[in-house]
């Protein structure tokens, strides 16, 4: 796929040797962070919100919780995934006062840390094709990442443990970087981002995994769920001939399943529902968190380096690394939740733009969806939550998991 002339002025790097980057910043009245590429102020009839938060469920409360999602088309229900190996499944009343199990595979999960259940994915034809994926860590027979299929027997009411079918299995060398994070595109097509193995520099092997090609760690992978045994590859992705790695996360040839490369630890990610834009969240080492838009091929610097700062690390030979969108510093938070781009109805001036949090420092922010590299994230929203996600509503609407163990939802003014 041919880059679009902006992606083709990044990709080229001229950008780092220009020295540029235009720095954004928000205050808690919702002043312009600079938006769009030239950077215009907000028009007077829609100005830019202030966020906040409201608790949401407050009769309810989970352990650890990393995830919220709702099943396509279906607004009665939420779903929220437990790090510990639960799914929980709880009606969409502000009053409800109970979850009930959608799944319980704690058996099967090595949890703590950055380990455990980490992503769950719908079918889009769920519950008339009653498919499920979850993606976890799992040590039976050394550490692995795994991504597997399970079926419902009973019209989407609850998922058979017994019904997993595993498709990826992923040797993770270190206890951090998992990723976890899994979705499907518009086009049909399954996404898992992988996080580059952990330890610190990526450090393992001359290059690290994240530029090392024959290697499924450090990317965004792209599958076709829709064989009966296996994945298939999708045609258009970038090494599509080659054979397969999924089965050790590892080959001798660039592996087919890569979507897109260069990720340190990309936790949170999304796709735009209007435009299909695949937007991430990738967490930086000691200095930088960054933000990346991204496309089919596309390389986006790590270990060479880290948001807009030149690691200094070998990291092979890779001419034609992306930018990232917008990064911050330690100053800012330490661990950057990607999040959504807005398209519900109730915050006036937020729709259109990318939402996106610290699980640290809990500060929330928004960008114009067409911020052009490389914005310097500073201010933000304090809402006082460990953000281990975001969640989106069938409507549009945005939520906040606090890791410990509430839900809440974004609100503006």
């Amino acid at each position: 796929m041919n880059p679009t002339p902006s992606e083709a002025w990044y990709r080229s790097g001229l950008w780092r040797r220009a020295g540029l980057g235009a720095t954004l910043g928000w205050t808690l009245l919702g002043a312009d962070c600079g938006g769009g590429s030239g950077g215009g102020q907000p028009t007077a009839e829609v100005p830019l919100p202030a966020l906040s938060v409201e608790r949401v469920f407050p009769n309810l409360d989970f352990t650890n919780p990393v995830a919220l999602l709702q099943a396509p088309n279906d607004s009665s229900r939420w779903f929220a995934v437990e790090q510990g190996g639960r799914v929980m499944v709880f009606s969409n009343h502000p009053a409800v006062s109970t979850a009930a199990v959608f799944i319980d595979i704690t058996a099967r999960v090595a949890s703590g840390g950055e380990m455990g259940l980490l992503g769950m994915a719908f079918h889009p034809a769920f519950p008339a094709n009653p498919r499920v994926y979850l993606n976890y860590t799992n040590t039976a027979a050394g550490r692995v990442s795994r991504i597997s299929e399970f079926t419902s027997a009973d019209a989407g009411v609850t998922l058979d443990p017994a019904t997993e079918r595993v498709l990826l299995v992923i040797g993770q060398p270190e206890t951090n970087h998992k990723g976890g994070h899994l979705a499907f595109g518009q086009d049909g097509y399954l996404y898992v981002g992988m996080g580059d193995g952990g330890g610190g520099n990526d450090q393992h092997g001359a290059i690290g995994n994240a530029q090392l090609m024959t290697t499924l760690l450090g990317k965004m992978l792209r599958v076709d769920v829709s064989p009966a045994t296996g994945y298939g590859i999708p045609a258009g992705n970038p090494f599509a001939a080659n054979p397969a790695c999924g089965t050790t996360g590892t080959g001798a040839q660039s592996c087919p399943e890569i979507y897109a490369s260069g990720l340190r630890n990309p936790w949170r990610w999304s796709f735009d529902r209007q435009t299909g834009q695949l937007w991430l969240g990738d967490v930086g080492q000691s200095a930088r968190e960054e933000i990346d838009r991204l496309a089919l091929g596309g390389n986006y610097g790590w270990r060479c380096f880290e948001g807009t700062l030149n690691s200094g690390l070998v990291c092979g030979s890779e001419p034609n690394l992306l930018a990232p969108v917008a990064d911050y510093g330690r100053s800012e938070g330490s661990s950057v939740t990607g999040g959504y781009v807005y398209r519900g109805q109730t915050i006036a001036g937020l729709a259109g733009r990318y939402v996106f949090g610290d699980f640290v420092s809990g500060r929330i922010w928004h960008i114009a969806g067409d911020t052009q590299p490389t914005a310097q994230i500073t201010g933000g929203f304090a809402s006082g939550l460990n953000i281990s996600s975001f969640g989106e509503g069938n409507d549009g609407e945005l939520y906040v998991v606090h890791y410990g163990g509430q839900l809440y939802r974004l609100t503006g003014s």
